[in-house]
């Protein structure tokens, strides 16, 4: 066999089922064996960052590493972006490039980058096949380290000449790796610092949804009973109406349950990344950390851990709840719950909402008033993100993609692509401001040929909002922010897609319930105020 044929054998020992890419001189024979593949399915992208924002959302909520691939030095540096945002978010994506052949990279050649390089700062592992008979062991490698500890992304490339090389045949077994338990004195001076602390507050991470501990987590804060926030990429681990749930935190010195944080005297840390937020923005008096998680905290004088809980997470807290958690129910001063409900509009008189303008928040509610439990929406970087991550309430854990470590503009429209062909059965909603959606709009046309039914969302105001805000609030005015637009609807008529433009909210709550239901992806063109 030739070694691309063996390459593709051991992605399908890893359940690969996508692979998103655009297909370069250097990667004609791997396209060529995944065209004789029965389970593999080859997506081709209208342009290579696009695949791997499609590759590391659909990792995300597939659960396995996403798969996307490129053509050497141009091809393989457009993934870059992409790659790092999955690097940084934590999304399992192993990246698999085409490179000039061994007798070619002595010299200087033609589009040749030592691409392995470029992409190390960016990834897990980042490395070059340099024998064909290695590809088995390279491959199991990519999808292991991709998927371990933190997920994030794995870059491989395959010098042109070893891509028709002979090869025997051969995968290797996926070993089930048993999670690392933590000691059972750790549980007890866990148990000792819950004993001793008045007013703890439990501050949800996205690794409780990625290692399946969410079920562990309620019936942790069941026992325990204290107030709860979560980062922007954890929503949806506690229920919306859940008495102790004061939401989310991540933006900005304003967050309101900042002050009800400063109230604790513990603070109970569980699988928080911190690339989200650094301690010093949320702990601002080093209030004492019961870190709960897979990972050793860094050194951090923000972060004074005072014990840590170190094992996979689900064990971690089956432990925890195995024993005596004590009651340690408290409010916050200042009726911060309801403070925090009014402000970021999640309580809102659905009655209302029809007769009143257009706005995000508003939109919000009735994609939450209107979608199956397991719908997924998938946002973009900008101010509507922040509406997103306060106003919106997912269903489900999980279910609310928001690119927050590296915050990619641009991740939305692919990303919804990713999301719907790991969930083919789920609504997938795409909220994407005027800036993102042209930074990937040519991604519909993927959308559309291959028959996804998507809605897409474009706020369109004409305005990078967020810098907006933030030049006016530093300079006392803004500058080189705006910028004019297409027609959004002749732009996706253009695509075969079809468009709406409501003018009110009535028009647009009648308008998407129509547009979940259809078996095709819709466009939504939001006029929104350009200041």
């Amino acid at each position: 066999m030739k070694a691309t044929d063996v390459l593709v054998q051991c992605l399908e020992n890893e359940g690969v089922e996508y692979v998103f890419g655009i297909v370069g001189k250097e990667t004609l024979d791997l396209v060529e064996s995944i065209s004789r593949s029965q389970q593999i399915q080859f997506i081709p992208v209208r342009h290579e960052q696009g695949a791997a924002f499609m590759a590391g959302v659909y990792g995300k909520l597939a659960k396995r590493p996403g798969v996307c691939t490129a053509t050497l030095g141009p091809g393989a540096g457009n993934l870059l972006t992409g790659l790092a945002t999955a690097q940084l978010d934590g999304s399992p994506v192993v990246a698999i490039a085409g490179q000039a052949g061994l007798g070619m990279q002595h010299k200087h050649s033609h589009q040749f980058i030592e691409m392995t390089d470029v992409m190390e700062p960016v990834t897990k592992w980042s490395a070059q096949i340099k024998e064909a008979d290695t590809i088995p062991e390279m491959i199991r490698k990519a999808f292991k380290t991709a998927y371990e500890g933190k997920h994030g992304a794995v870059f491989l490339e395959l010098p042109e000449n070893l891509a028709v090389k002979p090869v025997p045949p051969k995968v290797l077994p996926i070993m089930n790796e048993q999670p690392v338990l933590p000691s059972l004195q750790t549980i007890q001076c866990a148990i000792s610092s819950l004993k001793q602390s008045e007013r703890p507050f439990v501050i949800i991470g996205q690794k409780v949804i990625k290692q399946e501990a969410c079920a562990e987590v309620l019936a942790f804060i069941s026992k325990l009973q204290a107030p709860v926030t979560h980062s922007f990429m954890a929503k949806g681990v506690l229920p919306k109406d859940a008495p102790n749930n004061y939401f989310t935190f991540g933006f900005n010195e304003n967050d309101l349950v900042l002050s009800g944080i400063d109230e604790a005297d513990l603070l109970i840390v569980i699988g928080f990344d911190t690339i989200e937020r650094l301690p010093k923005e949320w702990n601002r008096r080093r209030i004492p950390i019961l870190h709960i998680d897979s990972e050793l905290p860094e050194p951090d004088e923000y972060y004074p851990v005072a014990t840590q809980v170190m094992g996979h997470i689900k064990n971690s807290l089956q432990m925890l709840n195995s024993l005596d958690v004590p009651v340690k129910s408290w409010v916050p001063s200042g009726n911060l719950k309801k403070n925090i409900e009014q402000s970021y509009q999640i309580t809102l008189e659905f009655s209302n909402i029809a007769q009143s303008p257009l706005s995000i928040e508003k939109i919000l509610h009735i994609i939450e008033k209107q979608t199956s439990d397991n719908a997924v929406v998938v946002s973009d970087v900008g101010a509507h993100k922040i509406s997103i991550a306060r106003t919106y309430q997912p269903k489900e854990p999980g279910s609310l993609i928001i690119s927050n470590g590296l915050a990619s503009m641009g991740i939305a429209i692919p990303g919804s692509i990713g999301a719907k062909l790991a969930c083919p059965n789920a609504p997938v909603i795409c909220i994407t401001g005027d800036g993102g959606a042209m930074m990937t709009f040519s991604e519909l046309e993927v959308a559309k040929r291959i028959g996804l039914p998507v809605v897409i969302i474009v706020l369109n105001d004409q305005v990078l909002k967020l810098e907006q805000k933030m030049m006016n609030k530093k300079f006392g005015k803004s500058f080189n922010v705006t910028f004019g637009n297409p027609d959004f609807l002749i732009l996706a008529d253009s695509f075969g897609i079809k468009g709406f433009r409501p003018e009110s909210m009535r028009d647009f709550e009648e308008v998407f319930q129509t547009a979940i239901s259809l078996q095709e992806p819709v466009l939504f063109d939001i006029q929104l105020p350009h200041s």
